[in-house]
């Protein structure tokens, strides 16, 4: 078994990282450890700049664990752009692309029979955007639908049932706080991420006595690529520091305990517990990471 000791106590101590070898990639009988796979979606299927440091934050903490990776991009240009990145950052990196837009089911199921038999799928891709209510067409709730809900649906579809056959596997969904507060300028989004809880937690109820686990991580305000670019266009517009407009917008969150934006980074280490072993007894939870902006106990 590769050594799963590296940076990260949610590994060092686990003795069983993930256990089964890929079928597509050279086969193997069921107890087989030589290979780890995990599948972390790493580029949205929304505007180019949506939330990318988001998904290369997930697919860098997995990497710097020794997993292998694949992640996934709108454009070959995305894709390779988004490898190079990781290469760099982790030069032992066993990372690939597949290009898909999560937007087109029929691209999708192309992706699928690219991949062989997975141990741990990230459920990373996304849409947001600000919109009145009555702006929001059909085409557009269906858009999101699509991207935000059925991405996850197709996915986990194609890779649970091998999970619970091999008795071992995580599905991880990026889910925001958003999906338990509804915002009122993105009814459209805040509908899917709450879809997206219902589904996790289904689909967990489906794993009973393995040792399989599906969560959510439910994100509060987070500095992605998306974001910086709004505050930039913001700061522009208004002749400001981007800087000074970034502190201004979080400062207006009245809930805010961390009085911050999160970093992609603190997202994606909360997913690489969840991908861990030492998660085993966390199924069906939605596990925040929200800087305190849901005030809930529970």
């Amino acid at each position: 078994m590769r050594s799963s000791a590296r940076s990260s106590p949610n590994f060092a101590e686990s003795t069983r990282m993930c256990v089964s070898v890929p079928a597509a990639r050279g086969g193997g009988r069921r107890g087989d450890s030589s290979r780890r796979t995990f599948p972390a979606p790493g580029r949205p299927a929304g505007p180019p700049s949506r939330r990318n440091k988001e998904k290369r934050a997930s697919a860098r903490a997995l990497l710097s664990e020794g997993a292998a990776v694949v992640i996934n991009g709108r454009s070959e240009t995305g894709v390779q752009d988004a490898l190079r990145r990781l290469r760099a950052d982790v030069p032992d990196a066993d990372v690939s692309g597949l290009v898909a837009d999560f937007a087109d089911p029929a691209q999708v199921q192309d992706l699928l029979g690219s991949l062989g038999d997975l141990d741990i799928l990230v459920n990373n891709v996304g849409l947001f955007g600000l919109d009145r209510f009555e702006n929001v067409s059909d085409d557009e709730w269906q858009r999101y639908f699509d991207v935000n809900v059925m991405s996850g649906v197709r996915l986990s579809r194609h890779v649970l049932s091998g999970m619970i056959d091999r008795n071992w596997g995580r599905i991880i969904f990026i889910s925001s706080e958003s999906g338990v507060n509804i915002p009122a300028d993105m009814v459209h989004y805040g509908v899917t991420k709450a879809a997206m809880l219902a589904l996790g937690n289904g689909l967990s109820k489906l794993t009973r006595g393995t040792a399989v686990t599906v969560n959510t991580i439910l994100g509060g305000p987070t500095y992605s690529d998306g974001v910086a670019d709004a505050v930039a266009g913001i700061a522009q517009a208004r002749n400001v520091p981007a800087d000074e407009m970034k502190a201004a917008i979080i400062g207006a969150n009245q809930t805010t305990l961390l009085q911050r934006f999160i970093e992609p980074s603190e997202i994606a280490q909360l997913a690489l517990y969840l991908a861990s072993p030492l998660s085993a007894a966390t199924n069906g939870a939605a596990v925040r990471v929200d800087g305190g902006v849901l005030t809930a106990m529970i």
